[in-house]
């Protein structure tokens, strides 16, 4: 085939998520997000018929386009492990010649052309390609090897993580309205808590800060570990009294009311 030969492809429709940006989307999840999310597919295509058969199949594979990456890099910096680079092709970066997701997710229920789906990490408004079956027994190989994820998975550290009294009242009440920082405070920091610009961590002052959406974890590095000391806002006093719409904004305004006097 020609090397310079295009192909055309045409999505079959789109999937409707919270996640309006990148920084809000989870990176290199374990599959247990949580997040529920709906892929509406397009009329007048005949994909009723090509649904049919889908019931009963817990997990489906999404073949998506990052439509929202507009080059690729033959070498990427992975979450994982060290500050390194890596070749693209030995990760699930999005930066690819071409632009082509995977991800698994469930199947939480089918109504007419809108399939909706549990544990997804694509971005609201993300073109699906195609959809295929999980098949467990010919795709799950729990023993094949992963190479360097390996090797990062083996040399983690396995950081203890601990929360102030402050820290603990605040990841509380924002638990109130819904929004849960608590495990990807975890599942980042106790693997490594190293400044990273993937995992959005950077140093400041005297300490560290990770950023989550509109959320600021200010944490330290002990020789017991990682020490949470309090939630911050991203926000400015001035944006957190306007009335310009924030992200988890009812929690934002709340955790204004409710912290100010240690912001």
């Amino acid at each position: 085939m020609d090397s310079d030969a295009t192909l055309i492809l045409q999505p079959i429709g789109y999937i409707e998520t919270p996640f309006r940006s990148k920084a809000d989307a989870p990176h290199q999840p374990d599959g247990n997000t949580g997040v529920e999310g709906v892929i509406h597919l397009y009329e007048g295509r005949n994909f009723e018929q090509a649904l049919e058969d889908l019931e009963g199949i817990e997990k489906i594979w999404l073949i998506y386009w990052f439509d929202r990456n507009p080059n690729w890099k033959p070498k990427v910096l992975v979450p994982r492990g060290r500050r390194q680079k890596r070749g693209v092709f030995a990760t699930r970066s999005p930066h690819r010649p071409n632009p082509i997701g995977l991800t698994l997710a469930d199947i939480v229920s089918i109504e007419g052309l809108n399939i909706k789906v549990r544990n997804i990490d694509l971005l609201d408004g993300t073109p699906i390609l195609d959809i295929k079956p999980y098949l467990p027994a010919v795709e799950a190989h729990p023993n094949a090897s992963a190479g360097w994820i390996d090797e990062v998975e083996y040399a983690s550290l396995g950081y203890s993580v601990s929360f102030s009294s402050l820290a603990q009242a605040q990841l509380q009440f924002l638990e109130d309205y819904d929004v849960r920082l608590r495990d990807r405070i975890l599942r980042v920091l106790s693997n490594d808590p190293s400044p990273h610009p993937y995992k959005r961590i950077e140093q400041a002052n005297e300490g560290f800060v990770q950023a989550i959406r509109g959320w600021r974890i200010i944490f330290e590095v002990t020789d017991d570990g990682v020490l949470i000391r309090e939630i911050e806002s991203a926000y400015s006093r001035e944006m957190l009294m306007s009335a310009e719409p924030l992200s988890d904004d009812t929690a934002q305004r709340a955790f204004y009311e409710k912290f100010k006097v240690d912001m």
